[in-house]
């Protein structure tokens, strides 16, 4: 039998286990005055995609790390896996923090798994293949009355309504990665500490992502053209795709980026130097330190 991985980042329970395509016609509108209006933000399970923190935080004027802080909480995909990242639920509650009487308070720019509902975006890829295959299924919920309304459209005349094109596109990378990781399995092995830190880093947290890529210890390995660094400073969706490309490098050898020529001269030279003063013979850490303290998510 042909070997499907799939790996929906975004929690899969009560889908329907159909898959369709965009052509699929659904029955469904969500409104102020349906009797089950903000019911699905009262208990939420709202996994983040990168694009959809650095919509959010952009929205509330914080930092990346701000932002982590105060409004999510890290989670391990699979067992000493990569990181996701969850919305926090109100303090001692499972509502959304952002849930008003009037419906969502980031509406224009509410997360992608928001955006999607009732529909559930799967995406696959064929082992041994290096594309991803989107398919969609159909989330219902007893207490959803939006499926009742009479109102027929197709997936992807939803998927238009809703903005997520850009979602969709944004997030691929990300996605790609997640697949990529599921489908390697045990032939990557498990992930070191640092490459889980990194994940973290150039998935979430790009202000500080920012800060590595131009730090000396990151200009001493990579030589980035002046054109390529001035995006990186001044466009943070670039900085976000240049975070995956990384990922792909350093994660699975794909490599993109160039090296410089001496920097495994330079850090050879530095680790001796090191050990020649008595110091630790491992190298000085490259990751800064996350606005989480959870090592069990090698978010620490």
């Amino acid at each position: 039998m042909e070997n499907i991985i799939n790996d929906s980042p975004f929690v899969p329970s009560p889908v329907i286990p159909t898959s369709y395509d965009g052509s699929k016609v659904i029955q469904f509108r969500c409104h102020k005055e349906i009797a089950c209006f903000n019911a699905c933000c009262k208990n939420i399970d709202i996994t983040l995609t990168p694009y959809d923190i650095l919509r959010l935080k952009r929205r509330l004027g914080l930092t990346s790390g701000e932002f982590l802080l105060g409004f999510t909480e890290p989670y391990e995909m699979d067992k000493d896996s990569i990181a996701g990242v969850k919305f926090k639920p109100v303090e001692g509650g499972t509502a959304c923090q952002f849930m008003t009487e009037e419906g969502c308070s980031v509406y224009e720019d509410r997360p992608t798994a928001c955006r999607y509902y009732p529909v559930a975006l799967v995406s696959m890829r064929r082992q041994n293949e290096y594309t991803d295959i989107n398919s969609y299924a159909l989330v219902e919920e007893a207490h959803c009355l939006g499926h009742k309304e009479d109102r027929s459209l197709t997936i992807d005349e939803y998927r238009h309504e809703q903005g997520l094109e850009d979602y969709d596109e944004q997030g691929r990378g990300w996605r790609q990665l997640i697949l990529k990781k599921k489908s390697s399995g045990p032939t990557v092995g498990t992930p070191s500490k640092r490459s889980l830190q990194l994940f973290f880093m150039a998935c979430y947290d790009l202000d500080r992502f920012r800060d590595f890529v131009f730090s000396d210890s990151f200009n001493e390995v990579y030589d980035l053209p002046d054109n390529l660094k001035k995006t990186l400073a001044e466009d943070e969706i670039e900085l976000m795709q240049f975070g995956f490309r990384f990922l792909r490098q350093v994660m699975f050898s794909e490599e993109s980026i160039a090296m410089k020529s001496d920097a495994f001269d330079k850090r050879l030279a530095k680790k001796q130097e090191r050990e020649a003063a008595g110091l630790t013979s491992s190298e000085p850490a490259l990751v800064p330190d996350s606005p989480y303290d959870h090592p069990e998510c090698g978010c620490d």
